[in-house]
């Protein structure tokens, strides 16, 4: 955190659910320890995972209005915070009614337990079903999404949004920009043993581990292998062109990088430098060696 913030980043994410609460804990400790001023900083946390640490799966968990009050009262308590600056539902809640959990984030915010709410990995009817249940009620809709972006998942930022930030003003906080570590090469021959598909045990990895060598893999591979000419030929590596092409987008609002090293801070800062030769043209080269790019069903006049 020290080495972002040195670097001139004041963004830093966290959830309830990361670490079972300790993530936060380590946030708030660094925050308190180096003495940064509050208002310097944009703090961010997440709730829904409440029962990943909890003995109650019913109140302890989900956007209820006394899963949300209570949820963002235990982070802040961890972060040692009177406040964050954004609140996420990191997950929708589908057993619970909408306008219960608008109304609960509009509280936070009343309250100044928060200053602004979004959500996390919601499709786009469930954002649209929030603002038109705050605009009902008079109330702040979801100003924030963080869905993953990168590469190699393209389409709900691309496609599915389409329409939210012309009708809301969504913005964006993106993770996995290097797609767990695939879009740097480091899988170009194999799983190497140190790394965070080999070594990880959540389902997501687990199952990129399991299918590791199948058509899609094999597919996405090859994909990864074709921008290595494009990076060179900016005098750069894939891993610096691939955090540069996300932040290229004019629709993310802050890229997160999810470092676990200090000299993974020192290189991602290296692709602002890279912005300014991302013209059309080496974005059309990537779009063709990708082959990926959605296609947006409208075209506004």
């Amino acid at each position: 955190m020290k080495a972002a913030y040195d670097a001139g980043i004041n963004f830093f994410d966290c959830a309830e659910g990361y670490a079972e609460g300790k993530s936060e804990i380590s946030m708030g400790n660094a925050i308190k320890k180096y003495g940064w001023k509050r208002n310097d900083l944009v703090i961010s946390t997440k709730i829904y995972w409440g029962n990943a640490f909890g003995d109650n799966p019913v109140n302890n968990g989900g956007l209820s209005r006394k899963h949300i009050i209570e949820g963002t009262e235990a982070s802040l308590k961890r972060l040692q915070l009177d406040y964050v600056d954004l609140i996420y539902a990191h997950r929708p809640d589908r057993h619970t009614p909408i306008e219960e959990t608008v109304r609960a984030f509009n509280y936070l915010i009343d309250s100044g337990k928060a200053l602004y709410w979004g959500t996390s990995e919601w499709n786009s009817e469930e954002i649209a079903m929030a603002w038109a249940c705050a605009e009902r009620l008079n109330l702040i809709g979801p100003v924030m999404e963080q869905p993953e972006y990168n590469m190699l998942a393209r389409e709900k930022v691309e496609k599915q949004f389409a329409l939210l930030y012309e009708n809301y003003g969504l913005g964006l906080t993106t993770f996995s920009p290097l797609k767990t570590g695939i879009l740097t090469g480091k899988y170009d021959e194999g799983i190497p043993s140190d790394s965070r598909v080999a070594t990880a045990t959540d389902n997501f990895t687990t199952s990129q581990r399991e299918g590791y060598g199948n058509e899609q893999w094999q597919k996405t591979l090859a994909q990864v292998k074709k921008l290595k000419p494009v990076a060179e030929k900016l005098g750069t590596d894939r891993a610096t062109l691939a955090l540069a092409w996300v932040i290229k987008n004019p629709r993310v609002s802050s890229a997160i990088t999810g470092a676990s090293r200090v000299e993974q801070i020192a290189k991602s800062v290296k692709a602002l430098d890279l912005l300014p030769l991302l013209d059309d043209k080496v974005m059309a080269e990537i779009d063709e060696v990708l082959g990926n790019k959605p296609t947006v069903p409208y075209r506004r006049l």
